[in-house]
């Protein structure tokens, strides 16, 4: 059976939960579209978290990779548009490490666009009113270190498609007047993610389109 992986980070900033940890945790075992689901947590770690999505590429040689990780203070779900080639963090990762202006692979192109259907996956989250919208760029922190480093391992093979989108708070974490998400939702609109990916053709770069019968 075709794998889909969908990876989630471990808690940072002095968090005690990350979102997109158990998203990943939840979806694992599921079927989405006749595709087995391999949920995994990566370290929010430079380089490290990199190693461990490797080792998993190589261990399922997913069809589609789908990486979460939590933006606290967006108010919804938002699927990354383009990764770039910058790690310039402004806190430290969980190993104490804080690159500042500098490549995550020397020598790559600038950027990558994703390859997942943003806009269509938005029109869709937004069809079950779940809030969502394109977002252009993940960051320079370790979740857009993750998603230029996926993008480039997936380079030129056209069999597979990835990449990133960043989930809001859960209720839990969020302080007054912040946005969030109850983690079911946000487990259900992951899973729309994947569905409408399967679904639909067209990547990232495109302008849209008609979102696929579900």
């Amino acid at each position: 059976m075709k794998t889909v992986l969908v990876t989630g980070f471990e808690p940072f900033g002095g968090d005690a939960r990350n979102p997109s940890e158990e998203i990943a945790r939840a979806l694992d075992g599921r079927r989405i579209a006749g595709r087995a689901i391999v949920g995994a947590v990566l370290p929010c770690v430079f380089g490290g978290s990199v190693t461990e999505l490797k080792k998993r590429l190589r261990a399922h040689r997913p069809e589609l990779v789908v990486c979460l990780g939590l933006a606290g203070g967006r108010a919804g779900i938002t699927p990354e548009r383009v990764a770039i080639n910058l790690d310039d963090a402004r806190i430290a990762d969980n190993a104490g490490a804080q690159p500042q202006d500098r490549a995550v692979v020397r020598g790559g192109p600038a950027a990558y666009f994703s390859t997942l259907p943003v806009k269509a996956i938005v029109a869709a989250l937004r069809g079950e009113r779940v809030p969502a919208e394109v977002s252009p760029t993940a960051g320079m922190f370790v979740c857009n270190h993750v998603f230029y480093a996926l993008m480039h391992a997936l380079r030129g093979n056209r069999g597979v498609r990835g990449g990133f989108v960043h989930v809001p708070f859960l209720p839990e974490q969020a302080g007054a007047g912040q946005p969030s998400l109850p983690l079911e939702i946000m487990i259900e609109a992951v899973a729309l993610t994947v569905k409408v990916t399967l679904r639909t053709r067209r990547n990232g770069r495109g302008q849209g389109g008609r979102t696929p019968p579900l």
